[in-house]
C-alpha cells in the first residue's frame, strides 16, 4: 500500500502540527489514496477491540486497574478490571467494544488513587493505544520485545530515531521493504532506547533497504518533506531529517540516569471559588526536570494524580466549601521521581460560573471590556528572562536599566487582580510566538509560529498558565496573531533564508559568529559578547556555493549610521533572490491603497507571506490551531488588510471556526472573537474610495464566485469590488433599532471577522466627532455592535498621531463615557487609566529609549499587592499600585464597567438616534428570552427623547427616577465626561459617585 498520514478529514493539504521547523511541511503524495481510517472496516458481526497500554514508571502503584466504558455504553464497576504486565514499565488490557468505535477510560490503583486525565477522562479509539503521562498515542510500545519465531535468514536493519526536539511521547515506524508492502498505518511501535532516541529492528528478508516515515501515533508525521526516508541494512540513525548509515549506537555511551530530582519547595495553594491555583518553586535535577506529578486528596476521599509541565497547576471543578490537600513530586526524563513535597491544604469557596482549564469562556464577547497590554512592557515578574538584544546600548535602554523584553506572563499573572479590579474581563496580549529581529519585544516579527517566545515565559508561568489563571478569574485572553508576514529571517518550519552577508572587520562587532548546531531561541546569550543571539549562523567572509542572493558582497553605495560600508545581502530582502516566490512575495509595497498592498513587503523586518500558497496557509492554520487548543478566547488579527478578503473567507476564517467547533462546540465558536486591524488611517467612510482597503469591507462574505486558484481569485475580487465602487457595497441594519424595537440580527453574510473601529479611532481627537463618524460607517459594517473601539494604541493616537493621547483628563473621561455606553466593545491601552506617557511618541524604534515613549515600562506603577474581590472591586491594595488605583480615571473606568456590566442594552444592544435631540445622545435595546433591556444615554450634553415607551426610568448614575407618560423624557446636561443612563424598569443607581460620574 502507499502510505498516507492520518489527518483530520476535509483538509486538502495536511499540516505538520508540531516541530515544523525540523520536519518541514507534511503533504500527501499526488497519487496517495484517501487517509486511512482509525480502524479497518469490519464485518457487521465482528467486534471492535482496544488494547490499552499504560505507563507505570512515574506511578509506582502496586496494582493497575482500567475503569472504562465503551462509547455510548456503561462503565465497569469501580475500580474496573485489572491490567496485566506487558513489558518494562508498561501494563496492558485488551477489551471488547462491540460495535463502539472507542472508549472512555480512567486508571486507578484500586485503593482510591486515580488518574482521570485531570477530570476529563481519556477518550480512546480502537487498536493498540498508549497512555503515557497523560498523552495518548496509537502505538504498541512492547512490539518487538517478546521472543519471535526464528526468522527466515535475511538482512536486518536497526534504526534509531531522534525525537529530542519534537516532544513526542511515543514513536512509530511506518515502513516498506524494497519491493514489498507498507505496514498498516500508523506502523510498528518503537522502543525507548535512551533520552531522546527510539529504536526498532526491521527484518528485511531478501530486501537490502526500506522506505520509512515516523509518527507520534496522533497524526503528526515526519515523512522527510513528503519524500520518505531510505534506510539500508545495519545500524542507521535519523535525526533532524538526516539519515546516517553504518552509524554508532547513539545510546551506547549514555550512563543510565538513576538520580531523582530534588523535592519541590514552597508549595502554596489558593482557592478561587471551586478552583485552586497551586504554585511551587522549580525542582532541580542532574539532567533536567521533565514535569511534575501533583497528587490531590480530599472531597470524596479519593486521590487524584495529575501530570503538570510547569510549576503552576490550576485545578478546577472541585466541590464547594471542601478542604483539599496537595503534594507535588518532580519527575525527570528517565522517569525518576522525587519524594513528595510538604503538603499544602486549601478550602474551596462557592461555585462560580467558570469553565474547566484549557477551555475558552465561550460567552458573548460584547459583554467583555478589553484591556490591551504589550506583554513585554507591562509588568516584570521574572527578571531572569529579560533581554536587551543587540540594540540595548544604542537605543538608550541600557542607560535606563530597561531591557526591551522586560514584562512577561508571570508579571501579568501577578497583576490579573489589578486588571480585574479596573473592571475589565478580557485582556488582549501582543503576539506570543517566538520573534526574531534586533528589536522584537512587541511580538510582530514572528519566526517560529509553533513556539511561545521563552522571553515571555518562566518557571510556573507559561502561556497556558496565563490562560488558565485568567479563566479562573472569569477573564478572557485575546491573542494577537499575524498571518501577513514573518520576520525577515523567515518562518522556522516553512522557510528560513540562507543569508551569507559580508562579515568584514567593520561588521564583526555586530554579527554573531557561526555556532554549529545552535538553534535560535531568543533567550540564549553569546558568552563572548554577553548579547542575545539574533543573527548567528548567517554570516561569511567569502561567497559560498549555493548562494542565491543577487550581487552578493558588492557595496550598495550606502553607509551605516556608523559610517561603515553597506553590502548587498547583509539582510534578507524581497528583491534579493533569497525568498522563494512560492512562499514569499518578492516586491516592496508601493501603493498603500493599491493591489500590491496585499502582495508586497511593508518593511524589511516584515517578510510578506504568499498567503495564497497552500503551504503557507497550512503552516499558519496549524500554528494557530495550537493556541486555539490552549483555550484562548479570540484573535486580534494584525495587518488584516494586507491579506486578500478572498483568502480570509476561503481559508483562514473557516479554519478558525472549524477548529474551535471541533474542540469546544458550536457555541464556543460563535463567541470566539476575531477582530482585524484594517489600517484605514483616514477620516472618511471609505478609505480614499478604495473598498478593498476599508475596515468594514472585511466583515462580509464574498458576493460572487472567483477562480479556484487563490492568487487569481484575489486579483479578480480586488478588480470586481473596486469597479463596483462604494455605492454597490452591501448594507446592514444589524446595529440599529427598528424604532424602539430590537430585531434579530442577520449574520448570514458575515465573513467571520469583526474589526477594530478605525474610523472612531481616527476621529477620537474629539468624542463628538468620533460618535458622528462612527455612526456613519455602521450601515456598511455587518454588525457594528462587535466593533472593538479604542482611542489610542501601541501604534497611533487619533488622526494618525504618533503620540499617546494628550487631550486632557476631562476629554479622556468623555471619551470613556462614550465608549462604554455606545455600540461596540470598549478597549483601553495599558496605562491610559492614569494618562500614562501622555503626549509621548509611541514608537521611535531603537533611536530612543523605550522609557521616553508610549511603550514605556508600566510595572513601576503596579508595584505592591492588589486583590480584587470582583470586577471593579478592589478589596486590598498596598504600595505604588494603591496610589495608581486612586487616580481619577481609574475611579471613572471602574464605575463605567460596573454600569455597563449591569445593563445588557449597553453591552449587546442595537441603537438609534431617531426622535432624539442632543449631541452624543442615543437609545439602546437588547431583547433575548426573558431579558428586555432599554436604556436612554446622553454623554456630556443634555438631550430630549421623544416617542419612547412609557414607564418608569431610573438613572444608573444618580438614581434619579422619572415616570414617562407621554413618550417624552428631557435630561439636563450632566457636564463634561459625565453621562446619564436612564433604564426602563432599571436596577437603580449603580456604584458610588466619582470624579466624573456623579
Amino acid at each position: 500500500m502507499t502510505r498516507t498520514p492520518l489527518r483530520p478529514p476535509g483538509r486538502a493539504v495536511a499540516v505538520l502540527a508540531v516541530t515544523a521547523g525540523l520536519l518541514g511541511l507534511l503533504t500527501a503524495r499526488p497519487d496517495a489514496p484517501a487517509p486511512a481510517p482509525r480502524t479497518a472496516p469490519v464485518a457487521a458481526t465482528a467486534e471492535n477491540t482496544a488494547t490499552v497500554f499504560y505507563w507505570t514508571k512515574t506511578k509506582n502503584w502496586a496494582r493497575y486497574n482500567l475503569h472504562w466504558a465503551p462509547d455510548g455504553g456503561s462503565w465497569t464497576s469501580v475500580p474496573g478490571v485489572a491490567m496485566e504486565a506487558a513489558c518494562t514499565d508498561w501494563v496492558k488490557k485488551t477489551v471488547s467494544l462491540g460495535t463502539a468505535a472507542g472508549l472512555q477510560a480512567t486508571f486507578t490503583n484500586g485503593s482510591g488513587t486515580w488518574d482521570n486525565h485531570g477530570g476529563r477522562n481519556y477518550a480512546l479509539g480502537t487498536g493498540s493505544l498508549t497512555v503515557k503521562d497523560g498523552v495518548i498515542a496509537h502505538s504498541d510500545p512492547c512490539a518487538g520485545t517478546e521472543p519471535e519465531p526464528t526468522p527466515t535468514p535475511g538482512a536486518k536493519a536497526t534504526v534509531y530515531y531522534s525525537t529530542a526536539a519534537l516532544g513526542w511521547s511515543t514513536a512509530n515506524l511506518h515502513y516498506q521493504p524494497a519491493g514489498g508492502a507498507w505496514t498498516t498505518v500508523p506502523g510498528v511501535g518503537m522502543q525507548a532506547a535512551c533520552t531522546g532516541w527510539w529504536k526498532r529492528e526491521v527484518d528485511l528478508g531478501t530486501a537490502t533497504s526500506f522506505k520509512a516515515a515516523f509518527n507520534n501515533g496522533n497524526g503528526t508525521w515526519d515523512n522527510n518533506g513528503g519524500a520518505d526516508y531510505t534506510i539500508g541494512a545495519g545500524v542507521s540513525t535519523v535525526r533532524n531529517n538526516a539519515v546516517t548509515a553504518n552509524a554508532a549506537d547513539p545510546c551506547a555511551a549514555e550512563v543510565p540516569d538513576t538520580q531523582a530530582p530534588t523535592v519541590p519547595a514552597k508549595v502554596t495553594a489558593a482557592a478561587d471559588g471551586v478552583s485552586v491555583l497551586l504554585t511551587w518553586d522549580p525542582a532541580t535535577d542532574n539532567k533536567a526536570v521533565a514535569k511534575y506529578q501533583v497528587t490531590r486528596v480530599g472531597g470524596s476521599g479519593s486521590t487524584v494524580v495529575t501530570d503538570v509541565g510547569s510549576t503552576v497547576f490550576s485545578d478546577t471543578g472541585l466541590a464547594e466549601r471542601t478542604a483539599y490537600t496537595y503534594t507535588v513530586k518532580a519527575v525527570d526524563a528517565a522517569g525518576n521521581l522525587s519524594a513528595a513535597s510538604a503538603p499544602a491544604t486549601v478550602t474551596t469557596g462557592d461555585k462560580p460560573a467558570t469553565p474547566a482549564t484549557g477551555r475558552p469562556l465561550g460567552t458573548d464577547p460584547r459583554k467583555d471590556p478589553v484591556y490591551f497590554v504589550l506583554t513585554a512592557r507591562f509588568n516584570d515578574g521574572d527578571p531572569s528572562n529579560n533581554r536587551g538584544g543587540s540594540q540595548h546600548v544604542k537605543s538608550g535602554n541600557a542607560a535606563n536599566d530597561d531591557p526591551m523584553f522586560r514584562g512577561d506572563f508571570k508579571g501579568l499573572i501577578q497583576k490579573l487582580d489589578y486588571v480585574k479590579g479596573l473592571g475589565f474581563s478580557a485582556i488582549w496580549v501582543t503576539p506570543v510566538v517566538l520573534n526574531r529581529s534586533d528589536y522584537d519585544y512587541h511580538g510582530y516579527h514572528g519566526y517560529d509560529f509553533y513556539k511561545v517566545d521563552p522571553r515571555l515565559e518562566s518557571a510556573g508561568a507559561s502561556y497556558q498558565d496565563l490562560i488558565d489563571a485568567a479563566h479562573a478569574k472569569g477573564m478572557k485572553i485575546y491573542q494577537d496573531v499575524v498571518y501577513n508576514h514573518s520576520s525577515r529571517w523567515g518562518a522556522k518550519g516553512l522557510f528560513t533564508p540562507t543569508v551569507y552577508g559580508v562579515r568584514d572587520s567593520q561588521w564583526s562587532w555586530y554579527y554573531d559568529e557561526k555556532q554549529p548546531g545552535f538553534a535560535y531561541d531568543g533567550l540564549t546569550v553569546d558568552p563572548k559578547t554577553g548579547k542575545s543571539y539574533y543573527n548567528g549562523d548567517l554570516w561569511s567572509t567569502a561567497e559560498p556555493a549555493g548562494n542565491t542572493c543577487l550581487n552578493w558582497g558588492k557595496p550598495t553605495g550606502g553607509k551605516s549610521p556608523e559610517g561603515y560600508t553597506l553590502y548587498n545581502c547583509q539582510w534578507p530582502s524581497p528583491t534579493s533572490g533569497m525568498f522563494p516566490k512560492a512562499l514569499y512575495h518578492n516586491c516592496w509595497l508601493g501603493n498603500w491603497e493599491g493591489e500590491d498592498s496585499r502582495s508586497c513587503w511593508l518593511h524589511d523586518d516584515l517578510a510578506d507571506f504568499n498567503t495564497e500558497s497552500a503551504a503557507v496557509q497550512n503552516y499558519l492554520i496549524g500554528a494557530y490551531d495550537k493556541y486555539i487548543d490552549m483555550g484562548v478566547d479570540g484573535f486580534r488579527v494584525d495587518t488584516a488588510v494586507h491579506v486578500p478578503r478572498t483568502t480570509w473567507n476561503r481559508r483562514f476564517l473557516p479554519a478558525i471556526q472549524e477548529r474551535v467547533t471541533q474542540k469546544f462546540g458550536a457555541e464556543a465558536a460563535k463567541n470566539f472573537l476575531v477582530f482585524g486591524e484594517v489600517g484605514a488611517f483616514v477620516n472618511d467612510k471609505w478609505n480614499r474610495g478604495s473598498v478593498n482597503h476599508s475596515a468594514q469591507f472585511f466583515t462580509w462574505k464574498e458576493r460572487k464566485e472567483y477562480d479556484a486558484d487563490d492568487a487569481k481569485a484575489a486579483v479578480e475580487m480586488y478588480d470586481y469590488e473596486n469597479q463596483a465602487g462604494t455605492a454597490a457595497q452591501p448594507t446592514s441594519t444589524n446595529a440599529f433599532l427598528d424604532g424602539n424595537a430590537y430585531h434579530q440580527p442577520d449574520h448570514s453574510k458575515f465573513s467571520g471577522m469583526n474589526i477594530i473601529d478605525m474610523r472612531m479611532h481616527m476621529n477620537f481627537g474629539d468624542a463628538a466627532n468620533a460618535f458622528h463618524n462612527g455612526k456613519d460607517s455602521d450601515d456598511a459594517t455587518n454588525d457594528a455592535t462587535y466593533n472593538v473601539v479604542y482611542v489610542d494604541s501601541h501604534d497611533y493616537g487619533p488622526n494618525k498621531s504618533a503620540e499617546r493621547y494628550a487631550g486632557g483628563t476631562d476629554a479622556w473621561a468623555e471619551n470613556m463615557s462614550l465608549m462604554w455606553t455606545f455600540r461596540g466593545i470598549p478597549t483601553l491601552y495599558y496605562g491610559s487609566e492614569i494618562e500614562f506617557q501622555k503626549g509621548k511618541k509611541i514608537d521611535c524604534g531603537p533611536t530612543c529609549p523605550l522609557a521616553t515613549t508610549g511603550r514605556a515600562y508600566f510595572g513601576d506603577h503596579l508595584a505592591g499587592s492588589v486583590t480584587a474581590s470582583d470586577f471593579s472591586q478592589v478589596s486590598a491594595a498596598s504600595g505604588a499600585v494603591a496610589t495608581t488605583l486612586e487616580q481619577p480615571l481609574v475611579k471613572h473606568v471602574q464605575r463605567l464597567n460596573q454600569i455597563r456590566r449591569a445593563v445588557p442594552a449597553l453591552q449587546m444592544g442595537q441603537y438609534s438616534t431617531e426622535g432624539i435631540s442632543g449631541g452624543m445622545a442615543f437609545k439602546r435595546r437588547y431583547t433575548s428570552g426573558g431579558t428586555d433591556s432599554f436604556a436612554l444615554v446622553t454623554v456630556t450634553g443634555g438631550a430630549t427623547y421623544t416617542g419612547i415607551p412609557n414607564g418608569t426610568y431610573t438613572d444608573a448614575v444618580t438614581g434619579d427616577v422619572r415616570t414617562v407618560t407621554g413618550g417624552t423624557l428631557t435630561v439636563a446636561a450632566p457636564g463634561k465626561g459625565n453621562l446619564r443612563v436612564y433604564v426602563l424598569n432599571g436596577p437603580g443607581r449603580i456604584g458610588t459617585a466619582g470624579p466624573y460620574l456623579k
